[in-house]
């Protein structure tokens, strides 16, 4: 049995009662308060749950649009039923059956006479519209929530979902994880200040967890979560009231009561931080106009703490407002890709528009769509809705083996230390909705993923182990000829300090037509050797761009471990006389700059074809001036960022028609210049 409010109905005077019987069938029932007399009770709906051993519902709720109800089960399914059709069968059977009266369990003798149940098979038996089973595993669905036209959801396996209705369908947009350690999550809480609680049990402790300060509020000794509980909080309320909690349960046949008034906090926030340790990598995802504000600039940024952020930066405020917050990685997220291709990035009012793919350790790749439109109602004035599209793992094969604790796992630590969409692979040369990632491993191995945006699949096309030791950085890049001809390059950079350059056109198109015929599955192929190595730095190198100048050659810039800077001028040539030519690499100038930093160079940028910019862990960002033969420094500006991480750097134009660089800083915090 489980009360749910009506939204189109005042909650104290009637209520929709739902209760799960035999065989899966499920019955709505409403009820009518009605002072001094005995409840008015009439049957609205029979329901269907799918097949599962434990066959009943957890919880449920209606949407405010479109007469549709939705409902958790045991099983850990959310499943989407039509409800409007049901109540208009059961006001015409109601009313047939008891002749024009309404259905009335009346109070005679003290019993309650079910005469509503009597006739239940006058209605149909509805069917699902949509279900997702075992969306919150086997552990059962415990609250269904409807916050700004969103479903949530929360179960105890330790995350909450957020979902949206698409033609009557479940669509499962993300899934959050608040906190370590809390595996069963109740119920979910939207204050009026903007703050959502969630609410759950750690071990034998309630837990009300916040979203915005990433702490828990209360914990409180109860037991556990097998008990009925109930938990009211003011906050969010108007300020004139005190703030107050109260959390009721039962303990050994005991009601308990807490009660806790906030004392005033006499602790100040000056900043708040946007990550819990260093951040690793940063991206700038475009700008987004506001009517009324300033431009603001959409970042995104990952961290050893599991978690990447999408912010916005303000040159006005100086402020950082963090938009959402991605807790799907299970290890450190260590390198940020966008595919911005024709269409994807927008700055009309429908805003920004980008994929996303995350990577890091425990060989786990995440890709999301990202959707950034101003908002003026909010605090950041900055809305970003975020859908989750694929994921992939090279062990998941792993975890699903028997016995596998019998068994030796071959590199468990494997990391993706840098990522690069493919540019170009959606033209008229090659007509596929494909997006293609390389991605430099830890392992030794350069990796080619091809991603299906529509079908939710993020699949291994290709791979080579020619360095034989950890890439650092890879660097993808196009090359389109006079004729029309099109190469899809890549650079590869390992940390012998060799930068390896590859021809991946013919592997592409390859598993174009093998994901084809395999309908999205493949084994994946193998790279061929690259078509020129060059030995760029004596150690690793940490960072690395490429950027075509107008003769339609390529600048290649690298920085190292040593503190040393290298650039060389590659040319494209194909064969002639043959259908598929074969590409040829040239390097035409190589320019190096010994201990151009004290330390890591861990950022470096080609602005423009004899402008060159470069940051260290020296904390010194450097402007050099590249004449032939040399690099020539022309600047130095001190950053307050330690242990610098990465760099990320775009142009814009002023109101002036002056063109402006600006570039943002990652490590033991984040700046913009």
């Amino acid at each position: 049995l489980s009360w749910v409010p009506r939204p189109w109905l005042p909650p104290d005077t009637a209520a929709a009662l739902l209760a799960s019987g035999p065989d899966g069938e499920m019955l709505w029932l409403d009820v009518t308060h009605r002072p001094g007399q005995a409840p008015w009770v009439r049957l609205m709906g029979r329901y269907l749950l799918p097949p599962c051993k434990q066959r009943w519902h957890t919880c449920a709720t209606f949407l405010p649009q479109g007469g549709l109800l939705v409902c958790g089960d045991r099983r850990g399914s959310l499943i989407l039923f039509p409800c409007s059709s049901s109540s208009e069968c059961a006001a015409e059977s109601t009313s047939i059956v008891n002749g024009g009266t309404d259905t009335v369990l009346e109070d005679s003798s003290n019993e309650l006479e079910p005469s509503c149940l009597l006739h239940k098979a006058a209605l149909p038996l509805e069917s699902p519209l949509s279900v997702l089973f075992g969306l919150h595993g086997k552990t059962g669905v415990t609250s269904v929530t409807i916050h700004r036209g969103y479903i949530y959801s929360t179960g105890r396996d330790g995350v909450y979902r957020q979902l949206r209705l698409r033609d009557q369908q479940l669509e499962v947009l993300q899934k959050h994880r608040p906190c370590k350690g809390l595996q069963w999550i109740e119920e979910l809480h939207f204050t009026l200040d903007g703050d959502l609680l969630v609410l759950g049990f750690h071990a034998d402790n309630f837990v009300v967890w916040s979203s915005r300060t990433g702490e828990n509020i209360h914990c409180i000794p109860c037991g556990g979560g097998h008990r009925s509980w109930s938990y009211c909080s003011s906050r969010g309320l108007p300020l004139s009231s005190p703030l107050t909690n109260v959390f009721a349960f039962i303990k050994s046949g005991d009601v308990m009561l807490y009660h806790h008034e906030a004392e005033p906090c006499e602790q100040q926030v000056l900043l708040a931080s946007l990550h819990g340790r260093e951040i690793t990598c940063v991206r700038r995802l475009g700008a987004v106009e506001v009517p009324g504000h300033a431009t603001f600039n959409v970042f995104v940024t990952g961290s050893e703490d599991t978690m990447a952020c999408v912010l916005v930066l303000s040159e006005n405020s100086r402020s950082a407002v963090p938009l959402a917050r991605l807790s799907d990685h299970i290890s450190s997220v260590r390198t940020l890709a966008f595919a911005m291709g024709p269409g994807d990035e927008s700055l009309s009012d429908e805003g920004l528009s980008a994929l996303l793919f995350s990577a890091g350790g425990r060989a786990q790749i995440e890709c999301y769509r990202l959707l950034c439109t101003g908002d003026t109602a909010s605090e950041s004035a900055v809305a970003c809705q975020v859908i989750h599209v694929a994921s992939h793992r090279l062990d998941k094969h792993w975890e699903q083996k028997k016995n596998r604790h019998k068994l030796v796992k071959m590199d468990p630590e494997t990391r993706y230390m840098s990522l690069s969409v493919v540019p170009g692979t959606s033209t008229k040369q090659l007509p596929t909705p494909w997006k293609f990632l390389a991605a430099a491993c830890s392992d030794g191995s350069v990796r080619i993923f091809g991603l299906l945006e529509a079908a939710q699949k993020l699949v291994l096309v290709a791979e080579s182990f020619y360095h034989q030791r950890c890439v650092l950085k890879v660097e993808a890049f196009l090359y389109a000829g006079a004729g029309g001809e099109r190469r899809h390059l890549l650079c590869s950079a390992a940390t012998d300090g060799s930068i390896a350059f590859w021809d991946i056109t013919g592997p592409i198109m390859d598993a174009v037509d093998a994901l084809h015929q395999g309908e999205g599955e493949m084994q994946p192929l193998a790279l061929d050797a690259p078509l020129v190595s060059v030995m760029a730095h004596s150690c690793g190198v940490n960072s690395l761009h490429i950027r075509e100048t107008p003769e339609g050659r390529y600048l290649v810039a690298s920085g190292s471990d040593d503190g040393s800077i290298h650039v060389c001028q590659l040319e494209v040539a194909l064969g002639r006389g043959e259908a598929t030519a074969r590409t040829c690499l040239k390097v035409q100038e190589r320019v190096s700059r010994p201990c151009a930093h004290a330390a890591h160079v861990t950022g470096i940028r080609v602005l423009r074809p004899d402008l060159l910019l470069s940051a260290s862990v020296d904390q010194r960002l450097t402007l050099w001036n590249q004449r032939p033969g040399e690099l020539v420094p022309l600047s130095t500006t001190f950053f307050h960022v330690p242990d610098l991480a990465e760099l990320d750097c775009w142009e814009e134009v002023e109101a002036g028609g002056e063109l402006q660089y600006y570039c943002v800083l990652c490590g033991r915090g984040l700046e913009m210049l």
